[in-house]
């Protein structure tokens, strides 16, 4: 039995433990949690509100590069994601700038670069891989695409004589004429006042022949149409009626059947 002021020596060791115990967990705390306990990957590159993992004491801890700057980073985040295989990322240099998106008018271009080294292990996000900026398309066809084709019927000047001339009087020097075939895309309600212009209907192929008097210094017509490129054109002889086309085919000196088009 032990005294009234007296303690055995069981009740010493128990206290001598405790002591211990809450010594220990002051100078040794129990052990973090951290980035290296997480499943690959172990860190992650930018701001990642999912990279964290659970302290020991039930607190969330960041294994993203951005926890540097808030001060929440895991424990082991400089020895995890710092020193040991964290690789930044490489890009190559920019490639040649596309072609403008118009040929004739405002559109874009762009350019791009390649990943030659992907980040990994918290290291510098890539940067922009794509760049994208305004330009204005001036093709060779652009004033061409223009052009508005002015036409007649071909009873106009199909073989015309002119009552006046001399015979002492110099002659012009012809040029030979030439065909081209255009498919009628649109035509204005206006074109139905006359005969020869309500021929001029929706995907109707048309024959307009460009002859001598109507040639330019370049010896073609102008408003002659393009290949796959939709151009315009107006009757000179029915106020109101115009509509677009596109060139399908063109003949070197040739006459078009009748009732035809002529380039005026």
């Amino acid at each position: 039995m032990m005294g009234t002021h007296g303690w055995s020596p069981a009740f010493y060791w128990v206290i001598i433990c405790g002591y211990l115990a809450y010594f220990s967990c002051f100078y040794f705390p129990q052990a973090e949690a951290g980035c290296g306990d997480r499943e690959s990957p172990n860190c992650c590159t930018g701001r990642n509100n999912e990279c964290f993992e659970y302290t020991k004491r039930k607190t969330v801890c960041y294994c993203d590069t951005y926890c540097q700057k808030t001060g929440d980073c895991c424990e082991d985040y400089q020895p995890v994601c710092q020193i040991s295989a964290a690789i930044d990322c490489g890009v190559g240099p920019w490639g040649p700038w596309s072609p403008c998106t118009s040929a004739c008018g405002v559109g874009s271009t762009e350019r791009s670069r390649l990943v030659s080294i992907p980040p990994r292990n918290g290291g510098t996000p890539c940067p922009d891989l794509k760049q994208r900026r305004g330009c204005f398309g001036n093709n060779d066809i652009c004033s061409s695409a223009k052009e508005v084709a002015k036409i007649l019927p071909d009873s106009f000047k199909r073989n015309f004589k002119d009552p006046w001339r001399r015979p002492h009087m110099l002659m012009k020097l012809e040029k030979p004429s030439y065909c081209v075939y255009l498919r009628v895309k649109q035509a204005s309600a206006a074109c139905r006042l006359k005969l020869w212009s309500a021929q001029l209907v929706r995907e109707r192929l048309v024959c307009s022949e460009c002859q001598s008097d109507a040639m330019a210094t370049t010896d073609r017509c102008g408003g002659d149409g393009l290949q796959s490129t939709r151009t315009f054109w107006t009757a000179a002889s029915v106020p109101g009626c115009h509509g677009s086309w596109v060139r399908e085919s063109s003949s070197e000196g040739c006459r078009c059947p009748p009732y035809s088009v002529l380039f005026v």
